[in-house]
């Protein structure tokens, strides 16, 4: 039987597969964990943060698919499969689905509207996705 990332790979789906590469995966890591980091720093703009926290909790997010043999053809799809590439629950991946939509509605129509809750919120959801990521042994 496929597996769920398989049953979401081919012509028209969101996923393909592709080999892993071990550079580009440990690439993500390090920028994701760097962003992360970033992010906590309470002297920059909330904006900012958010941007950093966010683009970390891609850059990890895309790693974990990729190291499944995975790429995605859109940005979203990544957060949707946490649950299958680091069996992550709901509590990190809805978090991480409002802020893709609240990232998207600052870029396309220049209405960042953030507050320091969903910063948090979203700094613990990417630490999850971090620790996850840092935890698994292997594909």
């Amino acid at each position: 039987m496929p597996s769920p990332l398989e049953n979401l790979s081919g012509p028209g789906k969101p996923l393909r597969a592709e080999a892993r590469d071990e550079n580009e995966t440990q690439g993500l890591v390090r920028t994701g964990l760097a962003r992360l980091k970033d992010a906590a720093n309470p002297t920059l703009a909330l904006e900012s943060r958010f941007d950093l926290a966010y683009n970390a909790a891609h850059a990890l997010s895309l790693a974990a698919l990729r190291s499944k043999g995975f790429r995605a053809s859109n940005r979203y799809i990544v957060f949707q499969v946490l649950p299958h590439t680091l069996g992550l629950g709901p509590e990190v991946w809805r978090v991480l689905d409002k802020c893709h939509n609240t990232r998207n509605i600052g870029e396309y129509e220049g209405l960042l509207d953030v507050d320091e809750r969903l910063v948090q919120d979203l700094i613990t959801a990417t630490q999850a996705v971090a620790k996850a990521l840092q935890g698994k042994a292997g594909p």
